[in-house]
Order: C-alpha cells, then sequence, then structure tokens
C-alpha cells in the first residue's frame, strides 16, 4: 500500500487476537433460515438435500483449512468448526477468522445448490446467509461438553420438530393445535404420541437427524457420519 497523508484512518482500527494455547471454535448458523426454508419449500421436519448441502460446503472449509481443523459438526442450519489449540491461523485474528469461514461457507452453499436443488433456483432476493461467532476452549474436555451440548440440542429440536410436524402432516392439526398438545411434554411423551398418533417409531428415524453430522479426517481423507463415542473423536489431539 502506498504512503499517504491519509494512511492515518488506519490507526482507528483494531485486531482482536484470540487466547494462544486455546482450541478454537467457529460457528456458523443460518440467519433467518425458518423464511428461507420456507421460500424454497424444504420438507419438514427434515430435508435431506437440504442437510447433505450444508455438509457439501461445510467439508468444502474443512479442505481449506485441513491443517488446523479437528473435526466438525452440523445440525440443521448450523456448524461448528474445532480449530487445534496450537494452531496460528490467520494469527488467530478473531475477525479473520469469522469472516473468512462463514464467507467461504457461504460462497460454497450459494455454489453447490444447483447440485442439490437443480428444479429449485436461486432468488436473488431470498438468498442464503450465516453469521458466526469465534470462542476459545481453554481444553479438550470443555470441547467435549460443548459437543456434547450440541449433541443434546440436535437431538431435543429434532424430536420436537418430528412429533410438531407430523401431527400437522399425518393428524391435519393445525400448528397452534400441535404446539398446544406438545407443550409441557417430556421426552418420552412426545415419542409415545409421535408412535400411538402417527405410526412412527422415533428410533428407526434417519440417524443424521436424530445425531446430526460430523466431519472428521483420517490421514488425507475426509469422512462425513454420524456422532459415535465422543471421546474417539479426539485420539491424538
Amino acid at each position: 500500500m502506498a504512503n499517504s497523508r491519509f494512511e492515518y484512518v488506519r490507526q482507528f482500527e483494531t485486531h482482536e487476537k484470540l487466547l494462544p494455547d486455546t482450541y478454537i471454535l467457529v460457528r456458523i448458523d443460518g440467519k433467518k433460515f425458518h423464511d428461507f426454508s420456507k421460500c424454497y419449500d424444504f420438507e419438514k421436519p427434515n430435508d435431506v438435500r437440504a442437510l447433505k448441502l450444508m455438509n457439501a460446503s461445510a467439508k468444502n472449509v474443512v479442505l481449506q483449512y485441513r491443517n488446523d481443523i479437528i473435526l466438525a459438526f452440523g445440525e440443521s442450519d448450523e456448524y461448528s468448526f474445532i480449530i487445534k489449540r496450537q494452531s496460528v491461523l490467520y494469527n488467530r485474528r478473531k475477525d479473520k477468522l469469522s469472516t473468512l469461514f462463514v464467507s467461504l461457507f457461504t460462497a460454497n452453499y450459494v455454489a453447490l445448490w444447483d447440485k442439490f436443488f437443480p428444479e429449485r433456483k436461486l432468488d436473488y432476493k431470498h438468498l442464503p446467509f450465516f453469521d458466526s461467532r469465534c470462542v476459545c476452549y481453554p481444553n479438550l474436555q470443555t470441547i467435549k461438553d460443548y459437543l456434547c451440548w450440541r449433541f443434546v440440542d440436535t437431538h431435543i429440536n429434532n424430536l420436537y420438530n418430528t412429533v410438531f410436524w407430523q401431527l400437522i402432516i399425518k393428524c391435519r392439526l393445525t400448528p397452534r393445535e400441535a404446539e398446544q398438545k406438545l407443550c409441557g411434554t417430556l421426552s418420552s411423551d412426545k415419542q409415545e404420541i409421535l408412535f400411538s398418533e402417527c405410526g412412527i417409531n422415533y428410533n428407526n428415524e434417519p440417524e443424521m437427524f436424530k445425531k446430526g453430522s460430523l466431519i472428521t479426517r483420517k490421514g488425507d481423507i475426509l469422512h462425513i457420519d454420524v456422532v459415535k463415542e465422543i471421546d474417539e473423536l479426539f485420539d491424538g489431539f
């Protein structure tokens, strides 16, 4: 950059660096995806193609930063990328990591859209966009607890959404009636309603719906799978 008398404005820029020797979590989350999924008529409660599009977009992010990312976990319209504690990617600048991860993910989501939804063209008035955040975690146990939190969230949300939408689709309830029926119910209650009134055994639902998706690396090969034993995911880290 050429020197000029205007260069003083750079003094106003700040660049926050994330704590050294900590795991970095970059979480990407869809913005107004309820409206987005409605606009493009996603299947309820889960759209397989939409989830696979999320996985494919995340996989390309992991490929871009394969030397720094340990694993990635996705559910619904969010994805979490865990960066190894010794990483110095972009000098651990918070703004760089947050913006580059979310922009790369979004670019892939748009670029891969036609592969998964060839019959539904993206409308420039209804484009997908995501927010992101960076969080530092001090040790491996905290990272494991973070993943447990997201796994539990996946199960809770998916069980509720599965029963809610099946009551609407199969039992012809209104959204208001379905919401009232599920108000105050426990997990076991929801599964019983789903089985007795909708004829669906929740245990037989696809694992990706119930547990989310994991992207892990073994050597130079990336694997997209469902959640298994958490401790096994971090062997060698």
